[in-house]
């Protein structure tokens, strides 16, 4: 099946290169079914042999055409939607063009850009084109992928096909989102060097003022920048502030360095960390602890990348202290962790280890005991973001907290609040079997009200154990969050995760006691089906359970003639209850019809109680 794909893009791509000769120009010919033959080269044949040669001829020639002319170091960005009478070609979704110096993070950035605008990514088309350009941009040749020539530079040709869009805001929206996306990844990877070298000149400071400060926090941070620059961090921005003098006297103030900005941050107007840009606005405390003499802390950005991954972006800052060891500034450094960054054990990484190893030494636990291997282990797998800005006295509390959980099936909340009050992280941990979408959504809007912010992003996590665990980012605004007790927001999230039977368990308990109620939640707690559980609360199927048990004990039929709240003044319901299979309707017909009643429905259910030979109707 694979090898006759294959062959039909194969011939699909030679009837497109034969219309080629045929349509264009001779002079026009050779550069564009060398461009063609590159264009649909690495295509998977699943993405094109449906369409008919007439289109693919159009995609691409339509592509090559786009590309003519390009001013240097600027991306040509067109979204239209192809008709044959405007564009000599026609195609039934909306089509994104792009030409670009080839650089990274290009595909996935405008994958994330046009998920982002809502729109369906279809089709992604993407050679890497070496062309050579004159100086009005034109292109003047095209070579062969493994050609080497002077003048000829790699570039990116783009063809995406995204939802139809007829709206022409709507696309110019979408193409001004990409014309940004595409500019910071421009200067993202245009200044990844100059952000890199800011670092080593970081490293250079921390030892510079290693008398200053502790040995064990100047040895951590070495380590952890030395780590951060071994491909565990995607450089987008860099930035200085530096504190300086009132004039008036009192605290200093912390303002941004001018022209200091790399990469994303280049334009001093652009923001993704508003606590350093507010800082005069923060809380005593949290300016104290920006003054704090730590060498490093890592929180999280306002903002989400616009670059390779569409997540709230990674901030490392570093404070700049004085031959005295005062600080006099911060280094701001975003970006990304890697995934190498995400898949090693946290006691390989410099700054968290330390967390870590705190973390154990406090809980005092034998590391080959039951409780040090679940800590360790519970560490392992703790939400890594989590692991870099949390404190050690945060991740303790939680950590001790999950760990008495241990397999139990209960509903637990744990919350850290962000140092700049600009969000919470809530971790709930929720019986696994209970876990679905619907669950998810009723918990995260009890976190949104409970906490006045909206979430962001959510992640989780469906392991081994009994226990899901879910993951919820809160924005909040800052001075907006009202007071909360964790334990009330937590009885709120376990009353939303209650479904009917743990409603029967409690009902038959108070009905019959702990040791009855516990033997009749094991028969009936699953016996049960979900038309019965949506017509019945859980107080009527423990009655109902009373006249089964009788029923099955004597071998008798089971009546119950009785008026629901909410049924009218002229309506009774007639319930039966019989081991083994329904009793049919003829034959309770005349005696309801001797007592002059009318039956206007039935429903019957099938209760098939755990251990019994027979259900019962």
């Amino acid at each position: 099946m694979a090898l006759r794909a294959e062959q039909l893009k194969d011939e699909l791509t030679e009837e497109v290169v034969r219309q080629v000769r045929g349509r264009l120009d001779r002079s026009r010919v050779d550069l564009a079914e060398r461009f063609v033959r590159q264009f649909y080269a690495n295509v998977p044949p699943d993405d094109i042999v449906q369409a008919p040669a007439d289109q693919l001829y159009g995609a691409a020639i339509a592509m090559w055409q786009w590309g003519q002319r390009r001013a240097p170091g600027r991306a040509a960005v067109r979204v239209y939607n192809p008709r044959v009478e405007e564009h000599g070609w026609q195609s039934p979704r909306t089509v994104v063009e792009i030409v670009n110096d080839d650089m990274p993070f290009l595909v996935d950035s405008v994958a994330a850009e046009l998920n982002h605008q809502g729109l369906t990514v279809h089709l992604v088309i993407h050679p890497v084109v070496r062309v050579a350009r004159d100086a009005d941009g034109r292109i003047t040749d095209l070579m062969e992928p493994e050609a080497e020539a002077d003048g000829a530079s790699p570039e990116s040709f783009m063809h995406v096909e995204v939802d139809a869009r007829s709206d022409a805001a709507t696309l110019e929206r979408v193409r001004e989102g990409l014309e940004r996306v595409l500019v910071a990844v421009r200067a993202a990877v245009a200044d990844w060097r100059a952000m890199r070298a800011e670092v080593h000149a970081a490293l250079d400071e921390v030892q510079a003022t290693a008398a200053t400060l502790p040995a064990d926090e100047v040895a951590e941070a070495d380590a952890f920048l030395r780590w951060v620059d071994a491909d565990h961090f995607t450089y987008l921005g860099y930035r200085e502030y530096r504190f300086e003098p009132r004039p008036e006297g009192g605290e200093p103030l912390l303002n941004q360095l001018p022209d200091s900005g790399l990469g994303i941050l280049r334009d001093d107007d652009v923001t993704v960390f508003d606590g350093l840009r507010h800082y005069q606005s923060l809380a005593p405390d949290v300016r104290e602890f920006l003054r704090a003499p730590r060498a490093l802390m890592v929180t999280k950005a306002n903002k989400r990348s616009s670059v390779h991954r569409p997540v709230h972006m990674d901030v490392v800052l570093l404070k700049r202290f004085d031959t005295q060891g005062r600080i006099v500034g911060e280094r701001m450094v975003v970006g990304l962790f890697t995934s190498a960054a995400y898949n090693r054990s946290p006691r390989d990484i410099p700054f968290v280890r330390r967390k870590v190893a705190a973390v154990v030494e406090r809980a005092g636990f034998d590391p080959r005991s039951h409780d040090g291997k679940a800590l360790l282990n519970i560490l392992e797998t703790y939400p890594r973001d989590e692991l870099f800005q949390a404190s050690v006295d945060e991740l303790y509390d939680t950590a001790l907290g999950i760990l008495h959980l241990q397999e139990r099936q209960r509903l637990a909340l744990f919350i850290r609040r962000d140092p700049f009050d600009r969000f919470a992280s809530c971790l709930v941990f929720v019986p696994r079997d209970r876990y679905d979408t619907e669950l998810r959504r009723r918990m995260q809007t009890i976190l949104e009200s409970a906490l006045n912010g909206s979430c962001t992003a959510f992640y989780t996590q469906l392991a081994e154990s009994v226990l899901a665990r879910i993951h919820f980012i809160i924005r909040t605004e800052t001075g907006g969050t009202p007071a909360y007790a964790v334990a009330d927001i937590e009885a709120r999230l376990v009353q939303a995760a209650r479904d009917w039977t743990d409603q029967l368990k409690d009902a038959l308990v108070d009905a019959r006691g702990d040791e009855a109620g516990g033997e009749l939640t094991v028969r009936y707690i699953q016996a049960f089906p979900t038309s019965y559980r949506e017509a019945f609360t859980a107080e009527a199927a423990v009655h109902d359970i009373e006249r089964i048990e009788a029923a099955v004990r004597t071998g008798r039929l089971g009546i119950n003639l009785y008026r629901p709240l909410e049924a009218e003044p002229a309506e009774l319901h007639f319930k039966i209850y019989h081991e083994g299979r329904p009793v049919p309707l003829s034959d309770v017909l005349p005696m309801l019809e001797h007592m002059d009643l009318k039956v206007i429905t039935e429903q019957p259910f099938e209760v098939t109680p755990a251990s019994h030979p027979t259900p019962v109707w």
